[in-house]
């Protein structure tokens, strides 16, 4: 069974937990307990483990560091109808952005959702979908406004979009350690063979 860890960010009261639940329960948000679901994913069990802080305030960066460093994926929620939220989703996308390349010394293909939710309150609309979706783009990550009050279909194929994205990584990542340490063996098999090449 595969360890997928996602972390689940953004403003107080934009719907994260929400968007979570619709995702997990197939319905709207009433009893939430649990940070932990066995998920299946193309005939595959996933033991889906959430992190999902209560909230984030716009100018701390620590709270930021326990999920940056932890998590396999992220989702980024904010409200379309609170423009603080947006401002507060583009900080959160630039740390990650910038605590994985201080860690990974470089540029590195990151899995991670920017969600516009609250979709349903257009008539209180203070984020334009286009400001996502720039957003978006800027930052090289999938973008989706959505309703957790009424959408289901479209925030499951987000998140096992994101999903999929995190599993094709972290194969991606093995992968490479494997060849790395195999080529390091190479070269030492190489060194040993060659000095005794060299004294006989």
């Amino acid at each position: 069974m595969s360890n997928i860890k996602l972390a689940l960010l953004g403003s107080k009261g934009a719907g994260k937990t929400a968007v979570l639940v619709r995702f997990l329960t197939k319905r709207f948000i009433g009893e939430y307990a649990s940070t932990a679901s066995i998920c299946p994913l193309a005939g595959k069990q996933l033991n889906l483990q959430i992190f999902d802080p209560c909230s984030q305030s716009g100018s701390s960066r620590c709270i930021l560091e326990e999920p940056v460093n932890w998590a396999d994926g992220f989702v980024v929620v904010y409200d379309i109808s609170d423009q603080m939220s947006f401002l507060h989703a583009k900080i959160i996308l630039r740390q990650i952005k910038e605590a994985r390349q201080e860690s990974c010394k470089g540029p590195v293909d990151l899995p991670v959702l920017l969600v516009g939710n609250k979709r349903d309150l257009c008539n209180a609309r203070e984020v334009r979908e286009e400001e996502g979706q720039f957003l978006a783009q800027e930052e090289h990550c999938p973008f989706q406004e959505v309703s957790a009050a009424e959408d289901y279909l479209e925030i499951s194929n987000l998140f096992t979009k994101l999903i999929r994205h995190v599993m094709e990584n972290l194969k991606y990542r093995a992968d490479r350690r494997r060849y790395s340490g195999s080529k390091s063996m190479a070269k030492l098999i190489h060194n040993v063979f060659g000095k005794r090449r060299k004294s006989v």
